[in-house]
């Protein structure tokens, strides 16, 4: 049984059965029948036309479920648009399914839901699992999503930006149960990339494919964290990040920079040194100084101050933390509310050569880490730094 070929063609059969007029979450219940009867008829009776027999059995699954529910004179309109059978149309919908999955109005955790069943073909358990939530949680969750964009007219346009925030989301969620969410928004962010011509479309694929490559590198046996400069660079994906930087270098030629095209740019410097120390920071902290113009963000500018710790000492990064910590009124080093904040600033510290100000810094960067692998990682530290103090 390809499954490949199954989540490949989920898309384009989810779309034909929308343009002919299908309500959405109704056309997406039809889909998944369809791929469970081709999971089971497919092994013994492999179809010719594999899109034209998904289609074919997705709309008479549509059409049974429309019999029970709608009035005697639509259901015999519907009957009537069945198509003959034949080769499968060759309108590919698959970019209206993105934009519709990552409508405005969805939440965040609704339109990754929904994207990775309709557009990623993946069953609602599968997504599940790679969140960690109830099954039945994560229907509910992609039901309501259904059911708020099935007005939504299927030829109206849509804002690719907000579709490459979505993909980004599915990116960083990394791998958890049987699904590697990193692999998957890569393939889908490919099939984006497919459906239309866009600098940034492809400046995130090359951003996902750089840092996708030095992934088997970011993780020790044991579980903890390896941070870049530690990091085995023997072992990152070569063939990855050769593609990452060709695919970045196309789009950067057509100058319509944005910030994914930025990002990616930083991952091709640090992937193209050939050690920690042969960074080329300065050029770093001009992309960042691009980043920064392009978005305004405190996370951008957070990282940049890490650039120009790097590239111009440690004083300077704290001079540019320093800059950051003054633009919010409630900010401080002890109650930042920017991630990683603390962190940031016990290593410019440590860098600094005060020792005990960044191991105290660690050990609150410690108490305010998203996840127990960066916790542990930053309570070494500070427990590193207090042993050097004591000898």
């Amino acid at each position: 049984m390809n499954e490949a070929l199954l989540r490949s063609l989920t898309p384009s059969v989810l779309g034909i059965l929308v343009r002919r007029g299908a309500d959405f979450a109704a056309a997406e219940d039809a889909v998944q029948d369809a791929l469970v009867e081709a999971v089971r008829v497919w092994p013994a009776d492999p179809p010719r036309d594999p899109k034209g027999w998904l289609i074919t059995v997705a709309w008479r699954r549509f059409l049974d479920a429309t019999r029970a529910d709608i009035a005697r004179r639509r259901r015999e309109d519907l009957v009537d648009e069945e198509p003959a059978p034949g080769p499968a149309p060759s309108v590919d919908d698959t970019l209206q399914l993105y934009f519709l999955c990552a409508h405005p109005s969805l939440t965040p955790s609704s339109a990754v839901a929904l994207t990775l069943r309709a557009v990623g073909g993946l069953t609602t358990r599968q997504i599940a699992q790679a969140y960690l939530v109830p099954e039945a949680t994560m229907a509910q969750r992609i039901s309501r999503a259904k059911r708020t964009v099935s007005g939504v007219r299927f030829d109206q346009p849509g804002d690719v930006a907000t579709v490459l925030r979505v993909l980004y989301l599915v990116f960083n969620e990394g791998y958890s149960g049987d699904v590697d969410l990193a692999a998957e928004a890569i393939r889908l962010t490919r099939q984006l990339a497919a459906a239309i011509d866009h600098p940034e479309v492809a400046g995130l694929l090359a951003l996902m494919l750089l840092h996708h490559a030095r992934r088997a590198t970011r993780i020790a046996p044991d579980g903890s964290l390896i941070p870049l400069a530690e990091q085995d660079r023997g072992r990152w994906d070569t063939a990855s990040i050769a593609e990452g930087v060709a695919i970045l270098q196309a789009a950067l030629a057509r100058d319509r920079l944005g910030e994914f095209q930025a990002q990616a740019a930083i991952a091709a410097l640090h992937a193209d040194a050939p050690t920690a120390e042969e960074t080329d920071w300065v050029q770093i902290v001009e992309w960042y100084d691009e980043l920064v113009g392009l978005t305004d963000s405190p996370v951008v500018r957070l990282n940049r101050a890490v650039a120009v710790g790097e590239a111009d000492g440690p004083r300077a990064g704290l001079a540019a933390l320093a800059a950051l910590n003054d633009s919010p009124p409630s900010s401080s080093s002890r109650g930042y509310p920017l991630p990683r904040y603390t962190a940031v600033a016990a290593y410019l510290h440590e860098r600094d050569g005060d020792l005990t100000t960044a191991a105290r810094l660690y050990a609150e960067a410690a108490q305010k880490a998203p996840n127990l692998a960066e916790r542990d990682y930053l309570t070494r530290q500070a427990a590193r730094l207090n042993a050097h103090r004591s000898r």
